[in-house]
């Protein structure tokens, strides 16, 4: 049996073992996302990920390789590397309580343009629409829009990772984030899951998740990488 430890590991190798297997693409031995869902890759064995990625990079326009200390090999005729991104892994601790101001309301199929929309506007290039689909999404509305968001990402059968947490430009610095992420925190705890969050390395937020009970716990790293 895998333990939890190792699945945080390869988070994205485990996630698309268990829970979203539906979204597997698999060549030969690397795990990949359908890219109308999710453009993540993951791997056990780094001397796979050459063929493997040569096929996956015809389906979408670019990807990620995502490791803890892993390397993948790449063939570099075929593919570039785009950036390196040096990430981090948060695993909740203990939960510390939130004060609930605003009406938090869990999204659906309906708010999929809104939401697609504002990720867009925030943090453009790497959300895909049907990524709605990974996990439940929760929103705050003002003046009739939608705000705020949070949402959930790779999944296994015993971690849930909280992510695409962002906040409309007009309406920051009322902490609606925090809300946020306490709230879906929360909701991932009923399920009798970890909740779980990557970021980069450095990321001012890291002190936000800390006073909400989340710990550092190791480096993950994401390779980007395109058809040359």
């Amino acid at each position: 049996m895998v333990t939890l430890e190792e699945k945080l590991k390869n988070p994205v190798w485990y996630s698309l073992q268990e829970t979203h297997k539906k979204f597997r693409i698999e060549f030969d031995g690397a795990y990949f996302y359908n890219p109308e869902i999710n453009n993540f890759g993951a791997f056990l064995d780094e001397n796979k990920t050459a063929d493997a990625s040569k096929e996956y990079v015809d389906k979408t326009e670019n990807f990620f390789f995502v490791s803890e200390k892993q390397t993948p090999i790449i063939d570099s005729e075929k593919i570039v590397l785009q950036k390196k991104i040096n990430g981090c892994q948060m695993v909740l601790e203990n939960l510390v309580d939130v004060n609930i101001t605003e009406k938090i309301v869990l999204l659906t199929d309906k708010n999929i343009e809104e939401v697609y929309n504002l990720i867009w506007l925030v943090m453009p290039g790497f959300y895909q629409k049907k990524g709605f689909k990974m996990g439940n999404f929760y929103g705050i509305y003002k003046d009739n829009k939608l705000v705020a968001i949070s949402g959930q990402r790779m999944q296994t059968d015993d971690f849930i990772e909280v992510s695409s947490v962002v906040t409309h430009p007009d309406y920051t610095k009322r902490g609606f984030a925090k809300q946020l992420i306490y709230y879906t925190s929360k909701e991932i705890l009923k399920e009798n899951k970890l909740p779980i969050l990557h970021t980069n390395k450095g990321n001012l937020a890291i002190g936000i998740y800390e006073k909400l009970g989340y710990k550092l716990t190791r480096d993950m790293n994401w390779w980007l990488y395109a058809k040359k």
